[in-house]
């Protein structure tokens, strides 16, 4: 692997960390339900960008798959907390 590729995703790390902590941040100071459940949806998100920086510099190429079954749970889990704040219940 190249410098400069390493350093990149080194930076990247770091980057996705620092917003993982302020997501943190964010998830316990939220005032409001919806702020909290756009930081647990971020988090996921960040997640998924840190899965894939590490699958990339350590040449695994199954953790792609891992990374779309966290995208998936984390939209249904998303979805699934609104529908419960705008309605009370989430099964119909």
């Amino acid at each position: 692997m190249s410098s400069l590729l390493e350093i990149s995703i080194f930076v990247g790390a770091a980057m996705v960390s620092l917003a993982m902590i302020l997501t943190i941040i964010r998830l316990l100071k939220g005032p409001t339900m919806p702020d909290r459940i756009l930081a647990l949806d971020t988090l996921s998100i960040n997640g998924i960008a840190l899965l894939v920086l590490f699958s990339i510099h350590a040449g695994y190429t199954h953790n792609f798959e891992v990374a779309l079954l966290i995208a998936m749970t984390g939209f249904i889990g998303t979805v699934a907390l609104c529908k419960y704040i705008l309605r009370g219940d989430i099964i119909e």
